[in-house]
């Protein structure tokens, strides 16, 4: 096998298709067809189902898929690293982060990378944290930030910050300034579905005092919790930066969680078993400045610096 055949099993098998991969990579379906026939011969197996869907890619067509990312990535960072070792960082880095922290870290981290790195470009792809952490053991991000530490080997988790969450009203309520978890036992309450890491924290804090959530909708989307709620559909627990603007407006009200509150963490993740560009290296220390910057000023509301990081 050659680089420029792996990198069109690649293109087949995340196109699904001979011909959109064909179209995609402007290359003739035949002559495809032939290097991916020579492939399988090469190997003495199939690499891939074929049906009137598309292909998919069979247990030996997966583990390709696997270790060509990885070979490609690590081709293409030596490839990087050889020209700009002279030179300033240069190159794109790819980033996995939950919809929540992109809207606060996302437009700062590029603002100051074209700033500081305009050799770089910055790819962010958002996405639900289980989502994000399989990405990131796939190599198709660099660096992921989620709201656990991976305990995969080969991946280190450096603990960032910690954001307070807060108990979320309608308007007009008449809500408390600070009340008990206890006090949430038969409220109504809009959260997202069991799979979500927000929904874990919570179901985990209120099992722990010998509760239930009392679920008036589940649904995946902050933006949407932070509308039911507004409409008075039910309460619910969110990030209090995330709802700054609707408590300014007066369409929300919160009440902060009775000492010591309820807080989450938010981790920094990237691989320490693969070769790392500088680019990927200058990314993550600004990383770390931004987030330093919003803390410090205050424009991550009700958040704190951790004490310290760790690795896994």
């Amino acid at each position: 096998m050659d680089i420029r055949q792996l990198r069109y099993f690649l293109e087949i098998v995340e196109h699904g298709s001979l011909t959109r991969a064909s179209a995609h990579l402007n290359v003739a379906q035949p002559a495809l067809s032939l290097h991916l026939k020579n492939m399988e011969e090469q190997l003495g197996t199939r690499l891939l189902n074929r049906s009137r869907a598309g292909v998919t890619p069979t247990e030996a067509g997966k583990l390709l898929v696997l270790r060509a990312r990885t070979i490609l990535n690590d081709l293409a960072r030596t490839e990087d690293d050889i020209r700009n070792l002279e030179s300033d960082p240069m190159g794109t880095v790819r980033i996995g982060i939950p919809g929540t922290l992109s809207g606060m870290i996302a437009l700062p981290l590029i603002m100051a990378a074209r700033e500081r790195y305009p050799r770089i470009t910055i790819n962010i792809a958002e996405a639900m944290s289980g989502f994000i952490a399989d990405w990131l053991s796939e190599g198709r991000v660099d660096i992921a930030l989620l709201y656990s530490r991976s305990h995969e080997e080969g991946v280190v988790s450096e603990l960032l910050l910690e954001e307070e969450l807060v108990v979320l009203w309608q308007g007009e309520a008449d809500a408390p300034d600070d009340l008990d978890l206890s006090e949430l036992e038969n409220i109504p309450l809009v959260l997202p579905s069991p799979p979500h890491g927000l929904r874990h924290l919570v179901d985990r804090k209120l099992a722990a005092i010998g509760l239930e959530p009392t679920i008036a909708i589940e649904i995946d989307s902050y933006s949407n919790i932070k509308r039911l709620v507004s409409a008075g559909i039910g309460a619910s627990i969110l990030p209090r930066y995330a709802v700054q603007d609707e408590l300014e407006a007066g369409q929300l009200r919160v009440s902060r969680i009775s000492a010591p509150g309820l807080w989450r963490d938010a981790f920094l993740l990237y691989p320490s078993d693969r070769p790392v560009t500088r680019a990927q290296e200058a990314i993550r220390d600004l990383l770390r400045d931004v987030i330093a910057d919003l803390l410090a000023t205050g424009a991550w509301a009700a958040a704190r610096a951790a004490d310290n990081t760790t690795a896994g």
